[in-house]
């Protein structure tokens, strides 16, 4: 958070009190900032393909990434991809438990298995065998799309109670073998579903839980659902580590999961831009402007903030509370603010260059006082 920003409290989050593991050298849980994940879809056998993409995803941010491994051709990649990855690996584990263990050995940072399809007890035993000895944690995920039948035949369709009784007798098994590096998710389409399962089961277990209501659709609607899913629950204080679930490339899911932890206040990273709609009041076009400076400013992960607001009706209230701010006025001109306090005027065909300059500039300092604090 940048020193021109304010925690305020009726703004605070109190976040549930979860016990804190650990996914290679990221803390979920605890005092830890929530994290950021996404899911690779490339071949995992194809080793260059999936580790470029990787590399997408941790310049985007991204805390941790989850690959999946199908086959033993995946498994056999996924030492060669863990060694060039720069953040942990979850191992996707469904339907052959041996792939669990080959990818533990393998240098998988955390297994994620589906109690509804990896076996037996015995089964699931021997991967979290293989976790223990190799240093893995362990991710829980029940979706309700693929409950144990025993469970479907007793309740007779997914509902929260279903899936909060998998959880916790899956949990229980790596309880009962001494093993607590462990992580949850109750996962399904329904938003309704997936909020009060989660809900339930924050107070019944105290692991870090894995948020995320699956398969929630394309970029536009699917982030919709999930901001509201995510949102209600992260700001009850539910949520260690997030997982946007869209059809559409990897890295907007981590851009959508820090935009909907910003708009929190749960974690800062990049250009927070806030801008109006736009009007017949407008001084420039702020549509074109603002999509163009998103673009621009994407490479800057230090956290700031940036007002582009097309008038003066809003345009000084707005650029009080950022770092850096322009509001349009008269005569192909407009004000720029720095830290809240008018500053100077800018033609507006010069504009966007200055305020790119003005943030790399400001981002720049900002980073410094850090290095110079630590």
């Amino acid at each position: 958070m940048s020193n021109h920003q304010h925690v305020r409290p009726w703004r605070a989050i109190e976040r549930r009190k979860s016990r804190k593991i650990r996914v290679g050298n990221v803390e979920v849980g605890g005092d830890a900032p929530i994290s950021v994940q996404s899911m690779t879809n490339t071949l995992t056998s194809d080793a260059g393909a999936t580790i470029d993409q990787i590399r997408q995803l941790e310049e985007a941010g991204a805390d941790i990434v989850r690959v999946s491994c199908p086959d033993e051709d995946s498994t056999t990649a996924f030492k060669t991809i863990a060694k060039a990855a720069k953040v942990p690996l979850v191992a996707d584990i469904h339907f052959h438990y041996r792939r669990g263990i080959e990818a533990a050995k393998a240098g998988a940072a955390c297994l994620r298995i589906n109690p509804g399809n990896i076996g037996s007890p015995d089964r699931v035993r021997e991967v979290v065998q293989a976790a223990k000895d190799h240093g893995c944690s362990i991710r829980i995920g029940v979706n309700a799309g693929s409950l144990e039948k025993e469970l479907l035949e007793r309740y007779g369709e997914p509902c929260p109670e279903a899936m909060v009784e998998s959880a916790l007798n899956h949990a229980r098994i790596l309880q009962d073998h001494d093993f607590h590096e462990f992580k949850i998710s109750v996962k399904a389409s329904d938003v309704f579903l997936t909020v009060a399962a989660y809900q339930m089961l924050a107070e019944a277990i105290d692991c870090p839980l894995h948020l995320g209501v699956t398969e929630a659709g394309p970029l536009r609607t699917g982030t919709i659902k999930s901001s509201i899913g995510m949102g209600s629950m992260l700001w009850a204080g539910i949520g260690d580590t997030i997982r946007v679930s869209l059809a559409a490339d990897p890295v907007e899911e981590i851009k959508v999961g820090f935009d909907i932890l910003k708009s929190l206040g749960l974690r800062h990273r990049g250009v927070n831009i806030i801008a109006c709609p736009s009007c017949a009041r407008q001084g420039f076009n702020v549509i074109e402007t603002v999509a163009t400076l998103e673009e621009r400013l994407a490479h800057v992960s230090t956290p700031m903030s940036l007002s582009i607001i097309g008038c003066v009706v809003n345009g000084p209230g707005e650029a009080l509370f950022t770092d850096v701010g322009f509001t349009g006025g008269g005569k192909g001109a407009g004000m720029v603010y720095m830290a809240g306090k008018p500053d100077h005027k800018m033609d507006n065909d010069r504009m966007v260059d200055h305020i790119v300059e003005l943030v790399e500039k400001k981002a720049a300092e900002l980073e410094a006082a850090k290095a110079a604090a630590e």
